[in-house]
């Protein structure tokens, strides 16, 4: 279990780094995420690794509620982010249930550069923030050559370089979450079972 302990700090770590890059960048192109969206957060099938989702997951077991997220996620349909509070019926409105958790995908999102198939660097802006800030959006664009945002795959890499055997592959988040949980609880029940405890 130490070893997931240690492997969950560098990448809180790595997520208050990756938090201040995409964050100044949002600030300064005036292209952050509207207060209360929840338009990505309604969509399950926007992606996470496993090692992502470590610390939350190690969270969730230490205040001793990593067995029921897994009950409640295992019988729940999935038709969102699991950990997404809805506002409105349609979704759209919400908050992030364990924000100081969210993974890294979650910091990153909204707002963030990529390359193109010509490998030039480009804006990937969400819909609803493209939306409400087109004069942003369209500055941000035009200032691309002399301000290149901060890039997600190098975010993604950053991330999965501190372990690549469950940093590397990205699958639903809710899923990412599913198997986060599993390995936590396996681990504590294994290192239990290994000095003759209980695990909590």
């Amino acid at each position: 279990m130490q070893r997931l302990r240690d492997l969950a700090l560098e990448v809180l770590n790595e997520y208050q780094l990756l938090s201040e890059e995409f964050g100044s960048y949002q600030k300064t192109s005036g292209l952050a995420c509207v207060v209360g969206c929840g338009a990505c957060c309604n969509n399950p099938q926007i992606e996470a690794s496993v090692l992502e989702m470590l610390p939350l997951a190690l969270h969730l077991f230490d205040v001793g509620q990593a067995d029921n997220y897994l009950h409640q996620m295992h019988d729940s349909g999935g038709f969102a982010c699991h950990l997404f509070k809805r506002h409105s019926l349609d979704g759209l409105k919400g908050v992030c249930t364990v924000y100081e958790w969210r993974p890294g995908i979650c910091r990153m999102f909204g707002v963030a550069g990529y390359r193109t198939k010509t490998d030039l660097p480009t804006l990937s802006v969400c819909s609803t923030i493209k939306a409400s800030k087109p004069n942003k959006y369209a500055d941000a664009l035009i200032t691309m050559s002399t301000s290149t945002p901060p890039m997600l795959t190098h975010g993604r890499q950053r991330i999965a370089k501190i372990d690549y055997s469950m940093g590397e592959k990205l699958m639903p988040i809710n899923q990412a979450l599913v198997a986060a949980l599993e390995k936590v609880l396996t681990q504590a029940a294994y290192g239990a079972l290994d000095d003759g405890n209980v695990a909590a």
